[in-house]
């Protein structure tokens, strides 16, 4: 009789942008419909890349600067109305995705979403690309008091499973991730195509994958 190999891994945590879903070009776009709105004039794509992470007001303070910063309020609530109405122009998920979530989902595993974007934008984009239905909740940066690098999202998304922390993956593009694994005694896996990728390589992830396919391995 052949034996079927038991997962590494039971539930594995996903971050959002950057590591599901090619989001760039929509939140750039919407940075600078928020700069041109306070007549400042555009930053690059690539600068705004650097940016994400830490949820849309830290985004929108790094965005204005330290001379802007006593708009930030405004400028975030023009982030917000026009990304909101733009969530899908381009955003796309990353190729391969989409298989590997089918293919994960199918052995049994539990998937879920840890994000500090907020939990309504976050849930319309997964629901939009028909992702939505692979996962067993979605925690935003606005769901808890803390949001990431605090690992209390992650002990939430544990605890509805009821894994063992010893079988939770987290995967992430991002430093604040390999923190948020690291504070919430859990696995790491980085992600190569995402956000930050020179970044993510500084905070030394035990793991790095460079495409999607590669996590099936990783979980088992």
């Amino acid at each position: 009789m052949r034996r079927v190999a038991t997962p590494a891994y039971e539930h594995v945590v996903f971050d959002l942008d950057g590591t599901l879903i090619d989001s760039r070009a929509d939140l750039a776009a919407a940075v600078n419909h928020v700069r041109t709105c306070l007549g400042l004039p555009s930053i690059v794509p690539e600068t705004v890349y650097a940016y994400v992470g830490d949820g849309a007001r830290a985004l929108v303070e790094r965005a204005l600067g330290p001379a802007d910063a006593d708009r930030v309020s405004a400028a975030l609530a023009l982030f917000m109305d026009y990304y909101a109405a733009h969530l899908l122009d381009a955003t796309r998920p990353y190729p391969g995705v989409a298989e590997t979530l089918e293919r994960l989902a199918g052995r049994g595993i539990a998937l879920s979403v840890l994000t500090n974007k907020p939990v309504a934008m976050s849930r319309a984009i997964l629901d939009g690309l028909g992702l939505l239905p692979r996962f067993v909740e979605v925690i935003g940066g606005d769901s808890l008091p803390t949001r990431k690098p605090d690992p209390a999202g992650l002990e939430l998304l544990r605890g509805l499973t009821a894994t063992p922390r010893e079988r939770v993956l987290l995967v992430g593009d991002s430093p604040v991730d390999v923190h948020t694994a690291a504070a919430g005694g859990v696995a790491f896996c980085g992600v190569a195509w995402g956000l930050q990728p020179e970044a993510l390589r500084a905070a030394r992830p035990e793991r790095l994958i460079d495409t999607p396919q590669e996590l099936l391995a990783v979980v088992g």
